[in-house]
This record gives structure tokens, sequence and C-alpha cells, in this order.
């Protein structure tokens, strides 16, 4: 499953697309994700963002539970961007991969 966290632009063919972080995180639960994409700023703080689920991943990683997808930023916000693809770049060093 390709999967595209967004709360406002469509998914691309054959993506399937969620709006929140909880939502994400389920699905990846699965272990049925082989492509993340991920937008940062979601329309609701209190339900989290992007970042968010960057983090998850990095903890699920970290302790030997969870191998990651193929993870894509496509967030419009610099800042936020920056801090996701910090996160990208430490999952991929905890995973012993370079994707």
């Amino acid at each position: 499953m390709r999967l595209y966290l967004d709360d406002e632009r469509e998914a691309p063919e054959g993506w399937v697309r969620v709006r929140w972080p909880d939502e994400a995180i389920e699905l990846l639960k699965t272990g049925q994700v082989s492509d993340l994409s991920l937008d940062h700023d979601l329309g609701d703080e209190g339900r989290g963002t992007g970042y968010d689920v960057a983090l998850w991943i990095e903890e699920a990683v970290a302790t030997g539970q969870f191998t990651p997808p193929r993870i894509m930023i496509h967030s419009a916000n610099p800042p936020a961007r920056s801090k996701m693809e910090a996160a990208v770049k430490r999952i991929h060093q905890r995973a012993g991969s370079e994707s």
C-alpha cells in the first residue's frame, strides 16, 4: 500500500489518502505500507502533524519492532519540511539503510 497523509491535497493515483496521524500509524502497524508521503500541517495541531508520524516510525525502528517504508515529504512548510527530513535521515540511519 502507498499511503498519503494530507488534509487538503488529493492522493495521487494508486495511493491511499488519510487525514490524521493516528490513521497513518494504524495502517503502518499492519506492515502493508510500502511507501509513505507526509504533509506536516494537517489543519488541527491537536490531532497532530506529519512529524508525529515520523517520530513514531523513528521510535518503532529504534526498538527493533518496525521496518520503515520508503518515506517522502510533500509539506509546503519549509521549516517543518527540514525537521521531517532530518527525522527521515535518522530513521534510515537506525534502520541501516540509505533510502
